[in-house]
């Protein structure tokens, strides 16, 4: 059980490319009016929010979920409130808690800027439209970093507006997980793109696989209500 639990506390890692942190984006001169520059354009900070949350996750044949009410401000940093769990005890106290411990930590520390779509942190190389009309963007991290994705971005083409961000960290966050895999879906909500969902898979050095899934539904943003909105929104 020890063993597991080493394991499991390496998925508090894999949420942190999607905490709260300033967008600062530094846009190149080419192709001013592509989908990729649209994006990098953008300027949005970090919003204020209240949310509620559904993660649930998977190892070594044990499972367990658990909803939380989160809320994040520039003045009170990142909070979080347990509402409901069940399943494995070992699953929400070593996986599911330490995602959101890890979170209000990355926050507090500022770590969460190093994962920022940015030039800083990647290059970026255009890849056509796809068969659902988003502009699908190659995102290559400048260095390997647990915080940073290799993979593609898909953009809405008339805004440039992040839809969703999948592939591979671009270095394993624990000697214990290989190849992690992930999928983050973004929205625009109350004016804002915010994260809608994640998802990881990935494989354990002792064998066996490792997955963890999270679900926002947005009850305020920068202090106005708005309406719930789920993953099946956005492509």
């Amino acid at each position: 059980m020890k063993r597991l639990a080493g394991r499991a506390l390496c998925f508090v890692l894999l949420l942190v490319p999607i905490a709260a942190a300033d967008r600062v984006f530094v846009p190149s001169a080419d192709t001013p009016d592509s989908p990729v520059q649209r994006f990098l354009a953008q300027d949005d900070p970090w919003p204020a929010y209240r949310a509620e949350r559904w993660l649930e996750a998977e190892a070594g044949g044990r499972y367990g979920w658990l909803k939380a009410v989160t809320s994040y401000s520039e003045k009170i940093g990142f909070l979080y409130e347990i509402t409901a769990e069940g399943g494995s005890g070992l699953i929400r106290a070593k996986v599911l808690r330490a995602v959101l411990d890890g979170e209000r930590e990355a926050i507090t520390q500022g770590e969460a800027r190093r994962s920022s779509l940015d030039m800083a942190n990647y290059t970026f190389c255009e890849n056509g439209i796809d068969e659902a009309g988003l502009a699908s963007v190659l995102v290559t991290p400048r260095r390997k970093d647990r915080f940073l994705v290799s993979g593609t971005m898909f953009l809405r083409p008339a805004d440039g507006d992040l839809v969703r961000l999948q592939g591979r960290l671009a270095k394993s966050p624990s000697f214990w997980l290989k190849n992690v895999d992930i999928v983050r879906r973004y929205d625009r909500i109350g004016g804002v793109i915010v994260p809608i969902a994640l998802e990881s898979q990935s494989r354990m050095l002792l064998g066996g696989s490792a997955s963890l899934k999270m679900i926002y539904t947005y009850l305020e943003i920068n202090g106005r209500p708005v309406a719930p909105k789920t993953p099946s929104s956005a492509s």
